[in-house]
């Protein structure tokens, strides 16, 4: 499968021009941005990006027959890719492990170093096509935005990388690994690689709240379905499940 990368000078949202190109958007087609003044993230929040230091671009995927239910499975993918890539770039004798963070921002310790926003376009209960926007912190000296905690890979090692080299080595490795696992699919392999690289999923107890209600409370991840559907076991031992952007973990 190819990689059709187009490279912009700027652009507001890598997912909205993207989206914009319509069909002409093949499978494997990757729109760069060298500078991104309106990137989206989750939850409505935007992407801060200083010009040329970062990795922001969108990846389109065309998945014939992958049902709409089955879209986080994709996600799952995607996500595990990326992580594959940085544990790369880090070495393996980096102290601190590349983690998913559920449903799917990937941190080093404590800290984001990428964001996914996942668009997809549906015909009936299948999905046509899938965007996936990638923010990578590279080359970034200094955060400015009131966002809590991001990092860059220059603030990890203190040595600037090539941009661009990364965009096609995390392209490359999103196609595919989607095109493998889309040929093939194994959820129950795929979500048992999830929560091995899942952000806190060690059994311990953590910070949640409810985003509905405000309130706080504390438990451990037991369990990521393929679905995405998230269980947590409480304090006082019972457990209970979560879809996306109904519960968000306190840092």
């Amino acid at each position: 499968m190819c990689l059709n990368i187009k490279t912009y000078p700027s652009l507001q949202s890598t997912n909205t021009t993207a989206a914009a190109m319509g069909v002409t958007a093949t499978h494997g087609t990757v729109v760069r941005a060298v500078a991104q003044t309106a990137g989206r993230g989750q939850r409505g929040n935007t992407w801060e990006s200083a010009p040329g230091a970062n990795a922001t671009f969108s990846i389109v995927l065309r998945p014939t027959g992958w049902g709409a239910s089955r879209q986080f499975e994709i996600s799952m993918v995607i996500s595990l890719a990326i992580v594959r890539v940085l544990r790369s770039i880090l070495g393996k004798d980096f102290p601190e492990p590349v983690r998913v963070k559920w449903p799917n921002d990937i941190y080093v310790a404590d800290r984001k170093i990428c964001g996914i926003l996942i668009e997809n376009t549906l015909s009936g209960n299948i999905i046509e096509r899938m965007i996936a926007g990638i923010g990578i912190n590279i080359n970034q000296k200094e955060f400015v935005s009131n966002a809590p905690n991001p990092v860059s890979l220059w603030q990890i090692g203190g040595t600037e990388l090539d941009v661009e080299t990364i965009v096609r080595e995390v392209a490359r490795a999103i196609l595919d690994d989607t095109g493998q696992y889309i040929a093939a699919p194994d959820p129950h392999g795929l979500t048992g690689s999830y929560f091995s690289t899942l952000w806190r999923g060690d059994g311990g107890m953590y910070g949640w709240v409810d985003t509905a209600t405000g309130k706080t409370f504390r438990a451990a991840i037991t369990e990521v379905a393929p679905s995405g559907i998230i269980t947590l076991r409480h304090a006082d031992g019972s457990l209970h499940t979560y879809a996306f952007k109904e519960i968000q973990a306190i840092l």
